[in-house]
């Protein structure tokens, strides 16, 4: 289909960062079992798509992690430095911006966040406006000082941050263009959010900012809707949940889109088939030197909560690829991370490697003594 590209990642030794992602990290407030409306305690966690992934790779696959972001330098902020660090991810990239003391100029996101049950969805409420991390704007990071002096090996971004503001996306642009200079790799999951953008030209902004990312990624994660609302492309023979995926359609897709971006040497996407908010059909499918993959389909997979469950499967995908080589091995280490990242509450993993290896391996869920 394509001529035969393969993914060319620095060498351990010359980088201090094994993955490092740029993104806003909010406060997930969570009400467990009840309704966000209703709920008189909430269960705090720290989350933001792009993040998960850097956390994941740190903390189930035992990578060097960084993020890049920024927060109010207040007590809020301060609790999500200390989630962060409990994930073993590196703060010292973090730009904190000064408080004023009510949140007129800066402040630090929430997302409240339930996760359903049955045939109740998982809703999420989010209050984000004017976060530090949206006011980034080009300049604000020495990405040559990261990317050079420093070192990384892979750097992972993705449409949630670059929809934030007028001024993120270029910042997306910025960095992957001087990732792109020093051999970083760079990863881009399109997660399209059509709320995001609809305050600043909708989806023709959505577009073109995202066509010019497009021009600087390596691997490009994304679904059939994020790659006809981002990109443009159309894919046929599929439903809404991806549960009917007619994987030549897809290829087609796929085959116009590396034709337009010759950059593009991988590309995954996830196949969720929702029946009810607690039982899933999950599995995933990749495309790498003109050949597509496709993971172990589990149907019917029960799940606690599934916010974060795409973001765990791009860390295990990302990390077959560092570490196999093997976009079969990829695939199917995204796939069983994400699905055991959705038997918890949060949005980050609380999957071991170990456990990803018996699920790839095979292994099921009897008692482990």
């Amino acid at each position: 289909m394509t001529e035969k590209s393969t993914l060319s990642i620095r060498p351990a030794e010359d980088c201090r960062y094994d993955i490092v992602s740029l993104g806003e990290i909010m406060l997930r407030l969570d009400p467990g079992e009840g309704r966000i409306r209703t709920a008189r305690h909430f269960r705090a966690w720290e989350g933001g798509g792009e993040y998960n992934v850097a956390r994941g790779l740190r903390r189930c696959f035992g990578m060097r992690a960084g993020v890049v972001t920024a927060f109010a330098d207040n007590e809020m902020g301060l609790l999500m430095e200390d989630f962060i660090l409990q994930g073993g991810v590196d703060t010292s990239l973090i730009k904190w911006v000064p408080y004023d003391g009510i949140g007129r100029s800066v402040r630090n996101g929430l997302n409240f966040t339930e996760r359903g049950f049955g045939i109740r969805g998982a809703v999420g409420c989010s209050d984000r406006g004017n976060t530090a991390a949206s006011q980034l704007k080009p300049g604000d990071v020495d990405w040559d000082h990261l990317f050079g002096t420093l070192g990384v090996r892979w750097f992972h971004t993705g449409g949630i941050f670059a929809a934030l503001s007028e001024t993120t996306g270029p910042v997306v642009i910025e960095a992957a263009k001087a990732a792109e200079k020093h051999g970083t790799i760079v990863s881009y999951d399109l997660n399209y959010r059509p709320s995001l953008w609809k305050g600043f030209g909708g989806i023709d902004k959505c577009r073109e900012i995202n066509r010019e990312i497009a021009r600087h990624v390596d691997v490009m994660i994304g679904n059939e809707e994020d790659f006809t609302a981002c990109l443009g492309f159309e894919v046929e023979g599929v439903d809404d949940n991806l549960t009917d995926l007619d994987t030549g359609a897809f290829g087609r897709m796929i085959a116009k889109a590396v034709a337009e971006y010759p950059n593009f040497k991988a590309t995954a996407t996830t196949m969720r088939g929702v029946k009810t908010a607690t039982v899933n059909d999950w599995g995933a499918m990749c495309w790498m030197d003109g050949t597509f993959y496709t993971s172990t389909h589990r149907p019917e997979l029960e799940i606690m909560d599934r916010v974060g469950g795409g973001d765990s499967f791009a860390s295990g995908f990302i990390y077959g690829l560092m570490t196999f080589g093997d976009p079969q091995k990829a695939v199917e280490y995204g796939a069983a991370h994400g699905a055991l990242a959705m038997t918890t509450p949060g949005d980050t993993t609380m999957a071991s490697l170990k456990e990803v290896e018996k699920l790839v391996g095979g292994g099921g869920a009897r008692v482990d003594r």
